[in-house]
């Protein structure tokens, strides 16, 4: 399984939101800058996110997006799945009747074991931790 672009950035967003906003707006050229990302394909990522409630805008002089909750509220998966969609590796884990073949398949086990170990990592995982590890990479401060 591989998270795409969109994932990866989706969560850098969302680290810097939580690193230099508080409670004020972030533009997303800012964002852009810091992350050296392409502020045209923040703007793309951030819909969903805005969409499933994780974000939301500030219009006007100064605006930009904020956090909907404070970091320790999100949980990565929270995160990566409005931008990724579900984590399972392949349909039939989490969709059992998805094929005819399910009952004989001896490798369905293994697709819902992965499954269940990338939702656990995801979903313990919060945005507070990534915060609180980007901090002690970055010796503190926003970069």
């Amino acid at each position: 399984m591989k998270i795409s672009t969109k994932g990866r950035y989706a969560l850098r967003l969302m680290v810097d939101l939580a690193v230099t906003g508080g409670d004020q707006p972030v533009s997303l050229r800012d964002v852009a800058q810091r992350q050296q990302l392409s502020d045209k394909y923040l703007e793309q990522i951030v819909t969903p996110l805005s969409r499933a409630g994780l974000v939301r805008s500030v219009r006007g002089a100064g605006g930009g997006y904020l956090l909907t909750r404070r970091p320790e509220e999100y949980t990565v998966g929270d995160i990566l799945r409005p931008v990724e969609g579900d984590m399972a590796p392949v349909e039939c884990a989490i969709n059992e009747g998805y094929c005819e073949r399910c009952d004989e398949c001896v490798t369905l086990e293994l697709w819902q074991e992965i499954h269940r170990a990338v939702s656990q990592v995801v979903d313990g995982t919060t945005l507070a931790d990534l915060v609180e590890r980007y901090r002690k990479k970055r010796g503190g401060g926003p970069s």
